[in-house]
């Protein structure tokens, strides 16, 4: 069999990037383990554009409506942006986490349709902490909000480039997990640190070493995360790289507004 052309991977890995990480009305292509590893790859950059069109909500509304209302439409965008995907994958993550289960056991958990008391309290406290940090950015200049916006939305797609690389198994042998699992190479991974570092240096004004501290102190816990979900899981699932997106995208924005 010929060699997929460089070309055709990477139009076929941006694609389902676009259709995994947003509701964009984008026609659905190739689904493989190549594409699969382009997308997950380049889903900081999905990000970035996510966090464009979030920070444009935020600072649009901010003119018209009390900050705090625009930071949470501006919350309930996103939500509705990414079909809430991210944040039923960090309800599912915290109740396998919180009934103290492992392997099959904890991924049964996960695989139910409800959710359980600390699925909800972890949605509570990163809806309200993602309002909280928006409404204190809506006030900033324009080109800081934006950066930290475009910053946290990369940021949290960057999770999910971590938590694809080689070496990662996958927890079920079907599902988005298995699918994406160990794709990302080092070379992909360095250049979205990069990527992902580069808008936080306007984040915070006055203080350009303060967004990419907030980043790495985000994904520093997101391998900590990773690192513990693998043991108690056996490895990824969809449902973890929704939480590693949540985790990330909420530990930068509360990382940009901290001050001392």
């Amino acid at each position: 069999m010929s060699a997929v052309p460089a070309e055709s991977r990477l139009g076929a890995g941006l694609r389902l990037a676009v259709t995994t990480f947003t509701t964009a009305p984008v026609r659905a292509g190739r689904v493989d383990r190549a594409a699969a590893g382009t997308a997950m790859a380049v889903a900081p950059l999905v990000g970035a554009v996510l966090g464009v069109v979030l920070g444009g909500v935020l600072l649009g509304l901010a003119v018209v409506a009390p900050p705090l209302v625009a930071a949470v439409v501006t919350v309930g965008a996103g939500a509705l942006l990414t079909r809430g995907l991210h944040l039923d994958g960090l309800a599912d993550t915290v109740d396998a986490l919180g009934s103290y289960r492992r392997g099959s056991a904890a991924l049964e958990i996960m695989k139910k349709p409800d959710v359980g008391p600390f699925g909800v309290a972890a949605l509570v406290l990163v809806l309200l902490a993602q309002s909280a940090v928006l409404a204190e950015l809506a006030a900033r200049s324009w080109p800081a909000a934006l950066a930290a916006v475009v910053t946290a939305t990369a940021a949290g797609r960057f999770g999910v480039t971590l938590a694809c690389r080689r070496g990662i198994p996958a927890a079920r042998p079907e599902g988005l997990g298995a699918l994406v699992a160990g794709t990302v190479g080092p070379v992909a991974v360095a250049a979205g640190a990069v990527a992902v570092a580069l808008p936080a240096l306007a984040a915070v004004p006055g203080r350009p070493w303060q967004g990419p501290l907030a980043v790495a102190v985000a994904l520093g816990a997101v391998l900590l995360l990773l690192r513990h979900l693998v043991r108690r899981l056996g490895g990824i699932t969809g449902d973890v790289l929704g939480a590693s997106v949540e985790v990330a995208t909420t530990l930068v924005y509360l990382g940009v507004v901290l001050s001392g």
